[in-house]
């Protein structure tokens, strides 16, 4: 089958480039005719990440400011980037071999005058105080750690230990940081395992946010372990009761990235042109 439909053109600006991979790392597209910089054996994005971006941008109705907590290697920042090209971005990253990568990536794609990244811990208050320097943000994003230290073997590479392990935080602390910057209406999108909804849930929740929407991603038709995608906003910002008079979460249909016969779905097809892919069908 073809992978792209008659007269498709990959969409958004070209890149400056003029910066290559270093020893162990991969330049690899991202979305658009922007790259990202990776390490071979590293943390690399998946499609959680390009999700996660996508779902957030979608969701919150304007764009100025965005930040991206625990943002690894930079790829939801990116995304988000280049779907809303008028917004600041902040990025908060406790890895110098991550946020170095990211540094690479921002100056490759010619975006270092709309990107402030941030060295330290999204828990950190003198963080939150350096990110709300300028203002509070529009959207708040993050693909936080799936699992405690004590449920999964580390990464065979260190980078990549914390993309997948709690050792600086759970979702509970990202929920919490992002209640803190968000401006009135802000939105605060993640993403996180379908296995593990009912704690995705309590995080906003317990940080006095109200989940809006909810949308489950089903890798392959007849499998049971997927992902869904979240975006809220502050409790405070809403009536009291609003979401019971209005049935919250809003429960969106699946996306199916592929079915039994490894076909790709409609959905994510949809999905893939939002990212600055053909679709794939």
């Amino acid at each position: 089958m073809s992978t792209a439909f008659k007269g498709w053109m990959r969409p958004g600006p070209a890149v400056t480039g003029g910066i290559e991979p270093g020893p162990d790392e991969t330049l690899d597209g991202l979305c658009g005719h922007w790259k990202i910089f990776q390490y071979a054996k590293g943390h690399r994005f998946s499609v959680d990440d390009l999700l996660g971006a996508w779902y957030g941008t979608q969701w919150c109705p304007r764009v100025d400011r965005v930040c991206d907590l625990g943002s690894g290697i930079g790829t939801l920042a990116l995304v988000a980037a280049w779907r809303c090209p008028g917004a600041a971005v902040h990025t908060v990253e406790a890895q110098e071999l991550s946020l170095a990568l990211a540094r690479k990536s921002v100056a490759y794609n010619g975006v270092m005058a709309r990107f402030t990244l941030h060295h330290g811990d999204l828990r950190d208050e003198t963080i939150h105080t350096a990110l709300l320097k300028d203002g509070a943000f529009d959207l708040v994003m993050g693909s936080p750690p799936y699992w405690a230290v004590t449920d999964r073997l580390a990464a065979d590479h260190p980078q990549a230990i914390p993309a997948r392990l709690e050792v600086r935080g759970s979702i509970a602390d990202y929920a919490a940081a992002a209640a803190k910057l968000l401006a009135p209406g802000g939105v605060f999108a993640c993403v996180f395992p379908n296995d593990q909804r009912d704690r995705a849930r309590a995080a906003y929740r317990d940080a006095d946010l109200l989940l809006l929407h909810e949308r489950e991603v089903v890798f392959k038709e007849g499998e049971a372990y997927g992902l869904i995608l979240l975006a809220g906003s502050r409790r405070a910002d809403f009536p009291p009761n609003f979401e019971v008079k209005a049935d919250l979460p809003e429960i969106e249909p699946p996306i199916l990235i592929r079915r039994a016969d490894n076909s790709v779905h409609p959905s994510i097809a949809l999905a893939r042109v939002g990212l600055g892919f053909p679709p794939g069908l």
